[in-house]
């Protein structure tokens, strides 16, 4: 027997087909907070043109930082955590600290800190709290549809892994934890992945990781469509911390969310990208000559960049106080094989379950400045933090502050 579909509509003029089951959940049936989860999703759906909500294998929620969702984001996810289960695999972003290091913060952040947490947990998330969940966790195949809120990794699994998610918000992702569905729109269709404009980049050797994610910064900022195509001297591949810092850089400037590369760029607006347009982005964001502490870790680092600080700082100890943000996950691993040790042994910090960008290990009250090598970290830092950046490379991070 057919399936019989039912039209939603907000608007009166767009809609968005359901299925009877889901017309159901939205109309309350299955409780409020599913309710609720459905609505936002066919609003979303009207307003980027879905005509129906597709499943998803995969969500990956943001908001579970409280600097990022304040006291309105705690009362809220405790009233939806009352009603809301989680239907797909479901994991998180950083939160704010490291529980095993709570450094004298305010009792208020911690409070409201483990009220989220718990939130969370009761909905019946993984308790990942990290923003490279790609690092951590088996990928489905290629083509799976999936919702990822945390903008670096939802750039990187529409452009490295062949996943499917658009730039999602905490909100709409949560919508599809809960629902296990996402509208059929933007980069979950072909021809949105199929980019309009290429980014030609010349005379640039792109020698380290910041040189990436400054590229990325000046392609979100400038490309206004869903994907990109990068061409030039920036090659055919890359290796998986470029590519990290690269899809930072464009999820942090705009609303971009797939690049490629080695495709033909004929037929494609082009748009240049050379020493000049890198500078005036570096210098957008380096805001200070030297910094009072060192962060590394936005995106939170992986094994592979964990190995290469800890070659780099091989029989060196750093002069000013180095905090390294990587996942639970990520430092287990490396404790295993040696490589928290050895860059402990340098002075390095680990901060796990946390990251960078709007923690209250670094603010304006503690430091007036901080040394980075993450453009992410630099915008948020200088933006919300209010803490301004010096902006290095991990080369010259490493050259410069350690004996």
């Amino acid at each position: 027997m057919q399936e019989i579909w039912f039209l939603y509509s907000v608007y009166g003029d767009v809609f968005v087909e359901l299925t009877r089951e889901e017309e159901r959940a939205l109309a309350g049936e299955e409780g409020e907070a599913l309710a609720m989860a459905y609505r936002i999703l066919a609003a979303i759906g009207e307003a980027t043109g879905a005509k129906r909500l597709v499943p998803i294998k995969w969500a990956h929620v943001s908001g579970v930082n409280y600097n990022t969702i304040g006291d309105a984001g705690v009362q809220f996810l405790e009233k939806f955590s009352e009603g809301a289960r989680v239907a797909v695999k479901t994991t998180i972003n950083p939160m704010g600290y490291d529980r095993s290091r709570p450094e004298q913060l305010p009792e208020k952040f911690i409070e409201r800190q483990a009220s989220i947490m718990r939130s969370y947990e009761r909905m019946g998330v993984t308790p990942s709290f990290t923003c490279t969940p790609y690092e951590v966790f088996d990928i489905p195949k290629k083509g799976t549809a999936v919702s990822f809120a945390e903008s670096n990794a939802a750039v990187f699994s529409n452009s490295l892994l062949g996943l499917r998610t658009n730039k999602e918000s905490a909100l709409s992702a949560l919508a599809s934890s809960v629902t296990g569905k996402a509208p059929l729109s933007d980069l979950r269709l072909d021809e949105a992945r199929s980019p309009r404009v290429a980014i030609e980049t010349k005379g640039l050797a792109f020698e380290s990781d910041l040189d990436y994610g400054l590229l990325g910064y000046f392609a979100g900022k400038v490309v206004k469509d869903s994907s990109v195509a990068l061409a030039g001297s920036i090659g055919s591949s890359i290796g998986r911390p470029q590519a990290k810092a690269l899809s930072a850089g464009i999820g942090t400037s705009g609303s971009c969310g797939m690049f490629s590369l080695g495709d033909s760029i004929a037929g494609k607006e082009k748009i240049a990208f050379g020493k000049e347009e890198a500078k005036k982005a570096r210098d957008e964001l380096n805001t200070a000559e030297d910094g009072d502490i060192i962060t590394l870790g936005s995106p939170q680092l992986g094994l592979e960049e964990l190995a290469t600080l800890a070659k780099m700082t091989e029989g060196k100890k750093f002069n000013k106080r180095c905090m390294i943000f990587c996942s639970r996950a990520i430092h287990n691993q490396a404790t295993k094989i040696g490589l928290t040790g050895q860059i402990e042994k340098a002075g390095g910090e680990f901060m796990c379950d946390s990251c960078t960008c709007l923690t209250p290990y670094v603010d304006k009250d503690k430091y007036d400045s901080v040394v980075t090598s993450s453009v992410k970290a630099a915008y948020y830092m200088n933006n919300s933090n209010k803490v301004r950046v010096a902006l290095k490379d991990i080369k010259t991070i490493v050259k410069e502050y350690t004996r």
